[in-house]
């Protein structure tokens, strides 16, 4: 299992993906399979190896979809929340779970490789917070030099 593909394990040595492997589920999808749904609490990171898998929100509609080397619901696995959109297989799919248990066996038992990856959850975490907010924060400086 390669999850050095995958940017939340790059930074991990080879033991560690190694003992995080050990924990990780294969689960195959068919087109039109939700993988999960808007407002379930989620349980774990979701890794698509292979396939395509269409991202919705009753909020926002269809976000798009994302292919091979994505890495969805990683903040699942620090904070207990809801999923904040809904996935579905456009394409046959080859997945890995990681469920919260797990991880926080990992915690338990290697500390060092959870560190690194809650780690790398936050970094990620923080770099769509960014993007989030710049557009927000282009509108307030646009309005206040509108004002002078």
């Amino acid at each position: 299992m390669d999850l050095k593909r995958f940017a939340l394990f790059e930074e991990l040595s080879e033991e560690e993906r190694e003992l995080l492997a050990d924990g990780i589920e294969r689960i195959e999808l068919e087109p039109g399979d939700v993988l999960f749904r808007e407002q379930e609490e989620g349980g774990g990171l979701v890794l698509l190896v292979e396939g395509r898998v269409r991202l919705e929100s009753s909020r926002a509609g269809e976000l798009g979809s994302v292919g091979p080397g994505t890495a969805l619901g990683a903040v699942s696995l620090v904070a207990v929340g809801p999923r904040e959109a809904s996935a579905v297989a456009e394409s046959a799919c080859s997945i890995l779970l990681l469920r919260r248990s797990t991880f926080r066996r990992l915690v338990e038992d290697t500390p060092r490789a959870a560190c690194r990856l809650a780690e790398a959850i936050a970094r990620d975490a923080a770099a769509l917070l960014r993007t989030g907010l710049e557009p927000l924060v282009r509108n307030a400086v646009d309005r206040s030099q509108s004002d002078l």
